[in-house]
């Protein structure tokens, strides 16, 4: 597979990342059956076969048990933890957390990125996590207070790098005055039926200042799918038709599904955007990472923008 620096790091990942959203089967860890998680390291498993090196979790995601899959995999699997870059997330809370009556809400105070970022590296079993992000904007958020966290952070050896996740071009810009580490990524949800990211500024400020985005939800949760069409209340659903009816177009002249030239479309961009691959069924693992191998010409890539724009180019 393709390779690519990770922003000003010395990181080097595969160009397509893997997602651990979904490799616990749900959200509740108390319905997390031992089915779930030996699928759930088959799906990591599959993953790392076909050559992808970057896994991205986050604390979130089943309440750890995400994670604690993860390193599941990681001690099943002679030398894989040597090979790849694990990313993790800290910053959102949920309800009752840790009191009853505690509001869902984000939380990047100094406190609960130390001690979310140890919880981290016990769940999965690592000295060092290799990308740190910061997941969802904290409106309380205090650079001052968040520098010298991620500065000790580093010189415990706890994380290399760090990032963050669904910011904007202002954020990262304050951020990143405050910081005495760079920031590398910015993981954001964008594909072919959500393209704000290329019009919100953020790729702009990612090509001038060297930061990879990464992109969640890269399938539009479910649409970019072979056969997958709009939900018929959607306002934009005659659009959105039309813009996977040249999709589909685009892929069987190019002998693929659907899913595959929404990951290649991802990849045309100059941004250098890094599509992390949701699915945990190990077929259309092996499948999407064949998206590495296509190259889209400028005209396929139009084709499929004009389409998502849903009105022509000026």
């Amino acid at each position: 597979m393709k390779t690519q620096l990770i922003g000003r790091s010395s990181l080097v990942s595969t160009r397509l990342n893997y997602g651990n959203m979904r490799v616990a089967g749900g959200w509740d860890p108390a319905k997390v059956t031992p089915e779930n998680e030996s699928a759930g390291r088959a799906a990591i498993h599959t993953a790392y076969e076909v050559g992808i090196t970057h896994f991205d979790t986050a604390d979130i995601y089943c309440r750890g048990v995400c994670e604690k899959i993860l390193g599941d995999t990681l001690r099943e699997v002679r030398g894989m933890r040597e090979r790849i870059i694990v990313t993790t997330k800290v910053g959102i809370r949920f309800p009752d957390e840790p009191n009853p009556g505690a509001p869902h809400r984000y939380d990047f105070s100094a406190e609960h990125i130390l001690a979310s970022c140890d919880r981290s590296l016990k769940r999965i079993g690592i000295d060092t996590i290799d990308l740190y992000l910061l997941h969802r904007p904290d409106m309380l958020m205090d650079p001052h207070e968040i520098a010298p966290a991620f500065d000790k952070l580093r010189a415990a050896g706890k994380v290399r790098e760090f990032g963050v996740s669904n910011f904007k071009p202002s954020l990262m810009s304050m951020l990143q005055k405050h910081l005495n580490v760079t920031i590398v990524c910015n993981q954001v949800k964008v594909n072919p039926a959500h393209m704000d990211p290329m019009y919100d500024g953020t790729f702009d400020w990612c090509i001038e200042n060297n930061v990879t985005p990464q992109a969640w939800s890269p399938m539009a949760a479910g649409l970019m799918g072979a056969g997958a069409e709009p939900k018929p209340d959607n306002p934009r659903r005659e659009g959105l038709m039309s813009l996977v009816s040249i999709m589909d177009e685009i892929a069987k002249a190019r002998e693929t599904t659907r899913d595959v030239i929404a990951l290649a479309w991802l990849l045309k961009h100059p941004a250098k955007i890094m599509p992390v691959i949701g699915t945990s069924k190990p077929d259309r693992i092996r499948a999407q990472a064949k998206a590495d191998e296509i190259e889209l010409t400028r005209d396929e890539w139009y084709k499929i923008f004009v389409a998502a724009r849903m009105k022509k180019l000026p």
